[in-house]
């Protein structure tokens, strides 16, 4: 087996692994969204903040492993702006985007949230900013898979 098809096969199997989790988070997220909504219990804040970066990082993840695969070259400075970006990107001759400019939008919201919510240790938060990220939470579940989808075939074709 070469080496290509040797390394497809793993992004493939990656890429349904990180679906599953994906869905998993998803479905954790819905079993809770009614109970979430009440605004006064810093415990539903931390809850969906910890929804927000857990999914953001599973998708970060496998970015990252498809970036090393097809690209390998990202700056130490601003690494993850920078693989976001990329995952938009066709590369003629090398792979097709993994992400539409739609996801990338609101993937680039997570990040920032994600790296705000590093630094962040009070439990006051914002829930008009909470409520706003739920409902790009809610349009991202239903294109992201349809993407990763249409990012597999075009690896199962390598």
């Amino acid at each position: 087996m070469n080496e290509i098809k040797k390394h497809s096969l793993e992004l493939e199997s990656e890429l349904l692994d990180t679906m599953i989790v994906l869905t998993k988070i998803e479905t954790f997220y819905h079993n809770l969204k009614e109970s979430l909504s009440d605004d006064t219990d810093p415990r539903n804040a931390i809850t969906l903040s910890e929804i927000f970066v857990n999914y953001y990082t599973c998708l970060e993840t496998i970015f990252f492993r498809i970036s090393s695969l097809f690209e390998n070259t990202l700056s130490k400075e601003r690494w993850h702006a920078e693989l976001l970006k990329k995952m938009k990107l066709r590369i003629n001759g090398i792979r097709e985007p993994v992400i539409s400019e739609k996801s990338f939008d609101i993937l680039d919201e997570f990040r920032r949230f994600r790296h705000f919510k590093r630094y962040y240790f009070q439990f006051s938060y914002d829930w008009d900013k909470l409520n706003y990220l739920q409902k790009k939470f809610e349009q991202l579940i239903e294109i992201i898979h349809l993407e990763l989808d249409k990012f597999i075939l075009f690896v199962k074709q390598l």
